[in-house]
């Protein structure tokens, strides 16, 4: 028993080395009578934060906000978020995009249609 509270002391104490305290140097938090709520705060690391939530429908809440952080190089990310009912969409110039399709996929796709109209079925 005394090896068990021993080891955990000593795991509590490594993992509080392991991590470097960061304050939180601004918060704010704002409620209201309409279902309506918003909260924000900023890290002393760079690290921001804000969201706007609001009542949907059939009681489900929408939400859309943003959040920043200095990456490893020192280049500020920023993602820009919605969650309501058509899910979770998210944007920021650091996340990859699809590629434009060639374009020989597009006379592709209106063959297919042409095809399909013309009664030619495809399985």
């Amino acid at each position: 028993m005394k090896f068990v509270l021993f080891a955990a002391l000593l795991a509590v104490a490594i993992a509080d080395e392991l991590h470097e305290h960061v304050p939180i140097v601004s918060e704010t938090r704002q409620e209201f009578a309409n279902g309506v709520s918003g909260s924000s705060f900023e890290a002393a690391n760079g690290i921001k934060f804000q969201q706007k939530v609001v009542a949907g429908d059939v009681g489900q809440s929408n939400a859309e906000g943003s959040y920043s952080y200095p990456d490893e190089f020192g280049n500020l990310v920023e993602v820009r978020y919605i969650a309501n009912e058509n899910g979770f969409q998210v944007e920021g110039t650091h996340l990859p995009v699809q590629p434009p399709a060639p374009a020989f996929v597009a006379r592709l796709l209106q063959i297919a249609e042409e095809q399909r109209a013309a009664g030619i079925v495809f399985e």
